[in-house]
């Protein structure tokens, strides 16, 4: 079996901690405005349409049981002092091109997963530090540079990294190296393996 020792191979996945709702609270804190990722809030497509969905909630706002997806209606009812915040597309892929120029200096070979989230292979780009310390630079260097915090899911494929940047958030560095899938991962329910589990 291969071990983090022996293997060449190593891939960094990044992910945003709740980007449209962290894009939007850099925008916010630029205009002179307070964080509202430490306030109960949202983004939707218009706060003035009470029909409009969720698409992204605050860390204070997931814990009163707000979720994407979800009507502002319904939201309201559970948290009437919810601030909600308009969407703003062309702000977020500012956001998101920054985010995947600094991960591409850190590597070339860059597989963009999503607007918020990607792959690098970082397997020959270490110059001999350990994974855990390159991935620490790479989250704080985006967070002072851009003001949003990231996920860093470092192992040996793409499955193990995206499965490791989800273990906990945000603000986090996981490993899931072969070794570690039986402590780390086989506890997992099912619906919780990439790919797989909805």
């Amino acid at each position: 079996m291969l071990t983090k020792n022996s293997s060449k191979r190593v891939i960094f996945h990044i992910d945003v901690n709740s980007a449209f709702l962290s894009w939007s609270a850099v925008k916010l804190l630029e205009e002179g405005h307070g964080d509202i990722r430490l306030v109960p809030s949202v983004v939707a497509g218009d706060p003035s349409d009470r029909r409009s969905i969720i698409t992204a909630a605050s860390i204070p706002a997931k814990k009163l049981g707000i979720k994407t997806a979800q009507p502002v209606t319904m939201a309201l009812r559970t948290c009437p002092g919810l601030k909600i915040v308009r969407a703003d597309w062309a702000w977020y892929k500012r956001c998101s091109d920054g985010f995947m120029d600094i991960c591409r200096s850190c590597s070339p070979v860059l597989q963009k997963f999503s607007i918020d989230e990607c792959f690098i292979d970082m397997s020959l780009y270490l110059g001999g530090k350990d994974p855990v310390a390159v991935a620490s630079e790479l989250k704080d260097r985006i967070h002072s540079e851009l003001g949003f915090t990231v996920n860093v899911g470092v192992g040996s494929n793409k499955l193990l990294s995206k499965m490791a940047s989800d273990f906990e958030k945000p603000d986090k560095i996981h490993t899931l190296w072969l070794e570690e899938v039986p402590a780390k991962m086989w506890p997992l329910a099912v619906r919780d393996l990439l790919w797989v589990g909805m």
